[in-house]
């Protein structure tokens, strides 16, 4: 189950919230342990996020590859198809383009469930200042695609469950295989 969710405290978020910024923040349990590096990866190669990259590729000229994305997640790339990376921590990962922002943080499971992840997806939209310097507002067209941002950003977070599961199940047949 996919929850909106406040960014927590410690979170790359906290500044762009405090500044007035849109931000948003979605989260899901994933009932196994997961890194940051295996999230991250697996966000970007999800089937929905490919979807995305190959308009990205298409529309904007900003192609990109599964080894791109894997680059990424191990920190060994400061970009990728049209974001480049603001901020990095152990857990977390702010990537920026225009005046949005994606967040992607992991933490470890909640008591119910310690061999689990939460999954934290966030949003970041950063108002336009007007000519003076001054924060306007976000303006029509962001008003008009909100709400599909919102079943948009869910819609990522399932897809990128479901590549996690596969990927446990396909290491799991192949440990049995192995064996």
């Amino acid at each position: 189950m996919i929850h909106v969710s406040e960014a927590p405290p410690d979170s790359l978020l906290g500044h762009y919230v405090a500044s007035g910024a849109y931000a948003d923040c979605y989260v899901t349990e994933f009932p196994a342990t997961v890194s940051h590096a295996q999230f991250v990866e697996a966000f970007y190669t999800s089937a929905l996020f490919k979807l995305e990259r190959l308009l990205l590729g298409l529309f904007l000229s900003r192609p990109s590859t599964d080894a791109e994305a894997r680059q990424l997640a191990e920190g060994q790339r400061s970009s990728f198809a049209a974001w480049t990376v603001e901020s990095r921590a152990e857990n977390q990962l702010v990537l920026a383009t225009g005046r949005t922002r994606s967040w992607l943080m992991v933490v470890a499971g909640s008591s119910e469930l310690p061999a689990s992840t939460q999954l934290f997806f966030g949003s970041v939209v950063v108002p336009p200042r007007s000519a003076s310097g001054a924060r306007r507002g976000m303006g029509l067209v962001f008003t008009a695609l909100l709400g599909f941002h919102k079943l948009y950003s869910r819609a990522l977070l399932r897809s990128v469950r479901a590549r996690l599961s596969s990927q446990i199940q396909a290491a799991a047949h192949s440990r049995r295989s192995d064996a």
